[in-house]
C-alpha cells in the first residue's frame, strides 16, 4: 500500500469516526442545549476531535429512552 492511500484511508476514518460522533451527541442528552452543542464543537475539530469525545464526552451525556420520554 502506497503512502498515498494510506493518508487517504486515514483520513476516510477519521470522516467516519466524526460522523459516529456527531450523531452520537445528536443522540444523547447532556443536560442542555449549549452543552450539546459545545460537544458537536469539539468533534468537529479535525483529528483529535472525535477522539476527545470519545475520552470524554461518551460518558457525560445519557442515551435517551425510546419514545423520547
Amino acid at each position: 500500500m502506497s503512502t498515498a492511500q494510506l493518508i487517504v484511508l486515514g483520513g476516510v476514518l477519521f470522516y467516519l469516526l466524526t460522523c459516529w460522533a456527531i450523531f452520537d451527541i445528536a443522540r444523547r442528552d447532556f443536560g442542555g442545549i449549549e452543552k450539546k452543542a459545545i460537544w458537536a464543537i469539539v468533534a468537529l475539530i479535525p483529528f483529535i476531535g472525535p477522539i476527545i469525545y470519545i475520552a470524554a464526552g461518551l460518558r457525560r451525556g445519557c442515551r435517551k429512552r425510546a419514545g423520547g420520554v
